[in-house]
Order: structure tokens, then sequence, then C-alpha cells
């Protein structure tokens, strides 16, 4: 996935309102914008990205209708965190007493919440320093629970709230823990 990074200091950051728009009238491009107010452009991902990632997003979808504990979405959704950045991770997961919080225009356009979980899966072209500082960025804003997946490196990178990074070398499942109460992801296809 190639990302352009594009500033508005010369005319100024967008509102909310325009970002959002922006998103709308461009369906075709995934925009994400950093908390500095920088506009984010990723390309789509390759075939091989992409499979997996529709994997790993079934897996959730199976475990979170038998539990029926929160919301899960894709990475077509943009998040709203706390400081102003606006994030769209593979997959997100929200609790479901959190989401019903939200209006039913907050949850129909960016919502103003910061998932409980967050999965993003590193494609070829990404940059494993860029996605570590989006990981932090998405604990800084209140995730509880997320997961790196580097398919090069064969790692993955827990990230939780105050507590260390911890880095695997090719799990063959990792466990939602209490954030997501029974799940196991199986990692199994991903390293073979």
């Amino acid at each position: 996935m190639t990302i352009y990074t594009i500033n508005f200091d010369p005319i100024g950051k967008l509102t909310d309102e325009q970002f959002y728009l922006l998103c709308r009238h461009n369906p075709q491009t995934k925009f994400e914008r950093n908390a500095q107010g920088e506009i984010v452009i990723m390309s789509p991902t390759g075939g091989e990205t992409g499979r997996y990632n529709i994997e790993i997003a079934t897996e959730f979808v199976i475990w979170n209708r038998q539990v029926k504990l929160g919301v899960l979405f894709d990475s077509s959704t943009c998040f709203k965190l706390p400081s102003g950045a606006d994030r769209s991770p593979d997959v997100a997961w929200i609790k479901q007493e959190r989401w019903e919080r939200l209006t039913p225009q907050q949850k129909e356009q960016f919502p103003p919440i910061a998932p409980d979980f967050v999965l993003e899966l590193m494609s070829p072209s990404d940059s494993l320093k860029d996605l570590q500082k989006k990981m932090q960025e998405y604990l800084d804003n209140g995730v509880r629970l997320g997961w790196l997946i580097n398919r090069k490196q064969r790692q993955v990178e827990i990230y939780r709230q105050g507590q260390a990074i911890e880095i695997f070398n090719a799990p063959p499942t990792l466990s939602g823990e209490e954030i997501l109460p029974g799940f196991t992801l199986d990692l199994n296809f991903i390293w073979n």
C-alpha cells in the first residue's frame, strides 16, 4: 500500500465536516487524517493482503455473532479519535454498550470513539515504523488492545494499555484476552 500525505498548512486545516465531505465525494479513495490535520491518502492493498484481511475479518465476524458483545468494523470505517486524528484500522471492535452511547448521527458519520480493539495487517509497501506509530496513536487515544501483524517478518506486535509492546515470532494463535472474551485467531494460514 502506497501512502501519500498532504499538508494543508498554507490554507488551514480542514474542519471535521470538510474532511467528511472530502471522503464522501471521493469514495474511490481511502483517506485518513493524522492529529496534525494532514490528509493521508492510501492506495488499495494487493491481492494477498486483501485475501488475508478478509480471512481474518471472517474469524471476528463468526465470533462476534456468537457472543454478541460488541460491534465489528472493517477497514472502510473511519473513526474520529480524541486526538483529532481520523483513522481506519483493518479490523476494529467496540463493546456494545460504548457503541450504544453514540447518537444515530455519530454512528452514521465517522464515529467519535476509539475502538476497544484494533488490528492492522501490514502490506508489503507499508512502513513498519509508520504502522508502529499508528498503533501507539491508537493506545494513546484509548484503544485497549491492538495487534500489528507483519507477514513479511513473520511477527506479531501486541499493544496493550499500560504495558510494554510484546513481539512474537510466527505465533500459531492470538488470544483476545479479556478485551475479546473467548476469541482466538488462528494464524497458521498466514505463516504457511
